[in-house]
């Protein structure tokens, strides 16, 4: 790999005819489309083999057409706009946060930036198109999604999609800088910007190995950014009954669940461009067979990458409770941030060193990476291991808390308690009292009244 900066050469892109176009952008949306509905019965299937349940297995062959059917049956059910809601904005925001998961998938490479395939007989690219700023155009557009989520809980008119909004806002502010700062050390490393050139950079080694702390950083941050278990807090049922699209229903809620599973296929996708050797061969293939990165084979290289990522997904999903909220800032802004800028400022030192032809650069790369990963694990683990109990010293008594005092109910402080909760003693409490002594009106039950009548 050369040391200095890629030479960008993008004249392979805007020559092809406008059928040719078409035809490009159709098979994007399709293979989109086809990867969410297989994605959705693989993680039904998934999870329901680790819980020791069956799964779908009603339609189709094996169930495969679950998912087909829970649309159509999403789309056949009855559609209610609430009346305080926005009109306007809330029927837009489901298409805000959908269109926009589709968009990113334009600069993904699917094969070699060259003419290695012939459709109807017109020698093109397996890609869309490709720009100098690639990468920029995906965070931009990530970055739009979020509008769909915050209008759609502002535009309810109700108190628990207005939290998961601005929950999923303050998540994506935390998470999109650390993610940035990853792609960045791509960016120095590669010397551009173009997904194509980034996956030829990587003819030799793929950055998961040369940048490991880039690819564990952007992990987690593509986790949080899709808001996927353990760090969906934006509509966790638990405290928000359904979070962001609680007052959706029929076709506006399917596509909110639409835009989270292409959001997947798309970080997934951008992942394996900018970490997994895009759309190259593994190495014990590549190694022996020379035609493994020519003509349709680098297409089924990428996706089982995608697929394999798309599986990581879902055994988070199934493995992983949800955090709490302030373990996900604390994540956030406490460690990815701090992490991620350090990391971004020794790749820059290993790049001007590698400019000026220092050999150790890639040992201090390997050296430094490898710690760091360890340090990023080690810290994550230990953040969310149940710590040993200390005996807590005696607190001095308080003035009673009343959850009440304010006008509406709140949670107690640190430190504070409610009161107890006065509890009906048990049936074989009450024979006990009625059997061993005369004051038998304190129960003020029947079975009382009726014994001393006896």
């Amino acid at each position: 790999m050369s040391p200095y900066l890629a030479a960008e050469d993008l004249s392979m892109f805007g020559r092809d005819p406008w059928w040719l176009v078409v035809i490009k952008a159709v098979f994007c949306f399709a293979f989109l489309m086809v990867t969410v509905l297989f994605s959705i019965v693989w993680e039904r299937k998934v999870v329901a083999w680790m819980q020791l349940r069956i799964g779908p297995n009603r339609h189709g062959p094996w169930g495969m057409l679950q998912s087909l059917a829970d649309g159509v049956k999403l789309m056949l059910k009855e559609d209610i706009i609430v009346k305080r809601a926005d009109k306007v904005v809330y029927v837009l925001a489901p298409i805000v946060a959908a269109i926009p998961a589709f968009m990113a998938i334009a600069v993904i490479p699917f094969g070699p930036a060259d003419n290695e395939i012939s459709i109807f007989g017109t020698r093109t690219t397996m890609q869309l198109t490709d720009l100098p700023i690639a990468m920029l155009y995906i965070l931009a557009v990530a970055s739009v999604g979020i509008y769909g989520i915050v209008l759609a809980g502002w535009s309810s008119g109700s108190t628990y999609p207005l939290l998961g909004g601005l929950r999923s806002c303050a998540q994506m502010i935390s998470y999109e800088i650390a993610m940035g700062a990853a792609f960045a050390s791509v960016f120095l490393y590669s010397g551009s910007m173009s997904t194509s050139t980034i996956v030829a950079q990587q003819h030799d080694r793929w950055y998961i190995l040369l940048l490991p702390v880039s690819f564990i950083l952007y992990i987690v941050t593509m986790v949080g950014e899709t808001n996927r278990a353990p760090f969906d807090m934006p509509e966790s049922e638990g405290d928000l009954v359904g979070g962001f699209n609680t007052e959706y229903s029929s076709i506006k809620f399917a596509m909110f669940m639409l835009a989270e599973y292409v959001n997947m296929v798309t970080v997934s996708a951008v992942s394996t461009t900018l970490f997994l050797g895009g759309w190259r061969a593994p190495w014990p293939i590549s190694s022996f067979w020379q035609g493994a990165n020519h003509g349709w084979w680098p297409l089924l290289w990428f996706v089982i990458k995608v697929q394999l990522l798309l599986f990581f997904f879902i055994w988070l999903r199934g493995t992983l409770p949800r955090v709490r909220y302030d373990q996900l800032m604390k994540l956030g802004w406490k460690v990815l941030i701090p992490v991620s800028v350090t990391w971004l400022m020794l790749v820059a030192t290993v790049r001007a060193l590698r400019n000026e032809h220092y050999n150790f650069a890639d040992i201090a790369l390997y050296v430094g990476g490898g710690v760091l990963a360890l340090l990023l694990i080690s810290f994550v683990a230990d953040m969310f291991r149940e710590k040993a109990k200390t005996p807590e010293q005696p607190a001095p008594e308080q003035a009673g808390f009343d959850a009440m005092a304010g006008g509406f109910p709140v949670p107690p402080l640190p430190g504070q308690e409610l009161p107890p909760v006065p509890r009906r003693r048990s049936r074989r409490e009450r024979e006990l009292i009625v059997s061993g002594g005369t004051d038998t009106v304190s129960d003020g039950s029947s079975d009382g009244k009726e014994a001393s009548d006896g």
